[in-house]
């Protein structure tokens, strides 16, 4: 049944090929289904680890009852430049919010993320956060306010004097160095801790393992970032063909 959309049967076979450590691919064959299809309905519900088939149906219907609910008011995908599919730009964006909250984040700060990475602009005010994502002003300032301080979002003001939260191509390169600095900071506490808990002790031979393993993840994570940092600001073979 290539068409249409996943019946539950469908998604508790997707479960066990999941629990059998299938690639979706294969669970994609033996649902006869296009892999896209699979690798988004995981990812939106939980990602391999946490994919429930039963609790991915029932958010489905949930999202689908929604939609029906937001139409009357002319809330459904937006319009879409660059001759974009428009219901395709919504479901990807809601696989790559799962993807950021299975990374940790909370929900509506994901979301936020997810809706400013993928406009073109890297850019948008509170009003159009909130009119995009049928939210409360409330909820756009306090995943602001998170987003700010894991260094993934800035703000400044626009011609016009609003205030735009941006995400630019750097905002990742200063967020893996934030996440580099906050690891050294564990190894230091791990090191004194050796000194405290008395090194040779079974404690502090634990600790003093930490410090070693976490230091040399942090070292690596600034050296990766500094190394790749121009990849952020180098256009793709696609976008300079659009270009010329």
């Amino acid at each position: 049944m290539p068409g249409g959309r996943l019946t539950q049967q469908e998604r508790q076979q997707i479960a066990l090929g999941l629990a059998d450590g299938l690639a979706y691919a294969e669970i994609a064959r033996r649902v006869d289904r296009p892999t896209s299809t699979i690798t988004r309905e995981v990812m939106r519900n939980g990602g391999p680890t946490s994919y429930r088939a039963e609790v991915a149906h029932r958010a489905t219907e949930r999202r689908a009852h929604r939609r029906r609910q937001a139409a009357p008011r002319g809330a459904g995908a937006l319009p879409q430049p660059h001759g974009r599919d428009a219901e395709a730009v919504r479901e990807y964006e809601e696989v790559f919010t799962t993807v950021i909250m299975a990374s940790g984040a909370p929900t509506m700060m994901s979301r936020v993320l997810a809706c400013l990475t993928l406009t073109d602009s890297g850019s948008l005010t509170a009003a159009e956060l909130v009119e995009r994502l049928q939210v409360s002003p409330a909820s756009i300032s306090k995943a602001i306010a998170y987003l700010e301080n894991q260094g993934l979002v800035r703000r400044e003001r626009d011609e016009r004097r609003r205030e735009r939260y941006v995400v630019d191509d750097d905002i990742w390169y200063q967020s893996m160095m934030a996440s580099a600095r906050s690891t050294a900071q564990l190894v230091e506490t791990a090191r004194q801790g050796v000194g405290v808990l008395v090194p040779g002790t079974p404690a502090a031979t634990r600790l003093e393992n930490i410090a070693r393993f976490l230091d040399f993840v942090s070292e690596s994570i600034a050296r990766a970032a500094e190394q790749a940092r121009e990849i952020l600001h180098t256009k793709s073979d696609t976008a300079q063909d659009d270009s010329a």
